[in-house]
């Protein structure tokens, strides 16, 4: 099983709280160093091993990809493997080995209004929902570490990955995309924007989306035998993190457009991108 989801969106909080209910559980965190040596070999390492086994941000090392294909092939599959990361993994590189048909996705993200309650959704609109920006002191706490996060995000995170392309470009790409928070998406007017071409824009939204920091949503339309494809719309996956990129650090700033449909939030997206409010055509 995986369980795959943003960064501090309490993937790992999840998995211990499942683990310590199990008796026999082997615990692997690739953010620490001991935990890293000791999968330097990783066959010998996990072959093994019996009943629960939990890798914690997987996408640190892709070479495990291969040999868990092998162990979940094994007779009788003397253990469990429980993944965790926070990165799809057709995103990483060095990953050529699929666990299709040998895994199944839990995919999660920060709190959801069910969770803290209907009478806190401006704190959530305007915090989040990663848990310790939503939990943080104040607002002013809480915009310092989304803004930390993502910083972090694309010089640090991206990078481990594998990605080459520029922290302030991808930057500028994210931030442009919040712009148009719920908007159909749009290569060429982003691309042009960016001074790229349009398969750049296209990879920029694609390395976006594997990292869960940005929603595809497909259009929802038959078209048998047509050659018009639609285009998806775009949204920021966590409304904090949008916050924080359009920089809006208070409430009476971002307003409560998230309360009056998405139609209203993409306005209010587009207001900020253009102080006229002219929409684009």
């Amino acid at each position: 099983m995986s369980i795959l989801g943003p960064r501090q969106a309490g993937k790992t909080t999840l998995a211990r709280a499942f683990v310590a209910t199990r008796a026999r559980v082997a615990y692997f965190d690739l953010e620490n160093p001991v935990d890293e040596a000791r999968l330097a070999v990783p066959m010998t390492t996990l072959e093994p091993l019996r009943g629960l086994v939990v890798i914690d941000e997987i996408q640190r090392m892709p070479k495990l990809f291969e040999i868990l294909r092998v162990l979940a092939d094994r007779p009788r599959t003397p253990a469990r493997f429980l993944i965790l990361g926070s990165a799809d993994p057709r995103l990483i590189r060095g990953v050529s080995e699929s666990l299709a048909g040998r895994v199944s996705h839990i995919d999660i993200g920060g709190f959801d209004l069910s969770e803290v309650g209907s009478d806190r959704a401006r704190r959530l609109w305007l915090r989040g929902g990663l848990p310790r920006s939503y939990l943080a002191k104040s607002d002013a706490a809480s915009l310092a570490w989304r803004r930390d996060y993502v910083r972090d995000f694309l010089q640090r995170d991206l990078t481990e990955l594998g990605i080459t392309i520029p922290a302030a470009t991808l930057g500028r790409f994210w931030t442009m995309l919040a712009h148009y928070h719920g908007g159909v998406w749009n290569a060429a007017e982003l691309a042009r924007s960016l001074g790229s071409a349009e398969n750049t824009a296209r990879h920029y939204l694609d390395i976006l989306s594997g990292a869960w920091a940005v929603r595809q949503l497909p259009p929802w339309f038959e078209n048998i035998g047509k050659r018009l494809v639609r285009s998806s719309k775009v949204y920021i996956r966590d409304a904090g993190l949008l916050h924080a990129l359009l920089d809006l650090g208070t409430a009476d700033q971002a307003g409560t457009p998230a309360l009056q449909g998405g139609a209203a939030l993409r306005e209010c997206s587009l207001r900020l991108q253009r102080p006229s409010g002219r929409r684009p055509r």
